[in-house]
C-alpha cells in the first residue's frame, strides 16, 4: 500500500498528541462543485479527501491505497457506482460507503440491497444536493466509532 509522507506525518502527530488519526476519504464524484462541498464537510469532520472522477479510477485507488470511507456517486462518466461496489466485493474490500447521488431513491435502495448481498456496508444514502450537516455528522460519527469513542453529534451539531 502506498502511504504518502504527509499521511505518515499526520499519523505520528496524531499518536503523539493523543488525537484521533486523520482519516482518508475517497470521494468518487465527477462534478467539481459537489466534490468541493463534500471536501469541506469531510475536512470539518477530520478527514483528508482524495477525489476520483470515474469507476476505473476508484477501483485503481482502492487497490493501491487504504481509505477509511468512500463517498460514491452512482452516475459516473464510465458507468454506475454499482461497478465500484462489485469490484470492492471481488477484492475483499470492506471499506464503508456513503452514497451521494442524484439518482432516485429506488436506485439508491437497489444499490444498498446489492451491497448488503456482497458484504459491503453502506452507512448512508443521500440524495443530491447532499445535506452537508448530515454528511458531516455521518463522517464524524464513523471517525469516532473507529476510535472506540461515542458519537460526537448533539442536536444537529458537531462537537469536538
Amino acid at each position: 500500500m502506498i502511504q504518502t509522507m504527509q499521511e505518515e506525518t499526520d499519523r505520528k502527530t496524531a499518536k503523539a498528541s493523543g488525537l484521533l488519526e486523520v482519516q482518508r476519504l475517497l470521494v468518487v464524484e465527477g462534478d467539481p462543485v459537489q466534490y468541493e462541498l463534500i471536501l469541506r464537510s469531510a475536512e470539518s469532520a477530520g478527514y483528508r479527501a482524495v477525489q476520483v472522477k470515474s469507476c476505473a479510477e476508484a477501483v485503481e485507488r482502492l487497490k493501491l491505497e487504504r481509505f477509511s470511507c468512500i463517498t460514491l456517486d452512482l452516475n459516473l462518466q464510465d458507468g454506475d457506482g454499482s461497478m465500484v461496489i462489485n469490484e470492492m466485493a471481488s477484492a475483499g474490500s470492506r471499506v464503508p460507503v456513503i452514497v451521494i447521488s442524484g439518482m432516485d431513491a429506488a436506485s439508491r435502495r437497489n444499490l444498498r440491497a446489492q451491497a448488503r448481498r456482497l458484504g459491503i456496508d453502506i452507512l448512508q444514502s443521500f440524495p443530491k444536493p447532499v445535506d452537508l450537516a448530515a454528511l458531516r455528522i455521518s463522517l464524524a460519527n464513523l471517525r469516532s466509532s473507529k476510535a472506540g469513542l461515542p458519537n460526537v453529534h448533539w442536536q444537529g451539531e458537531i462537537r469536538n
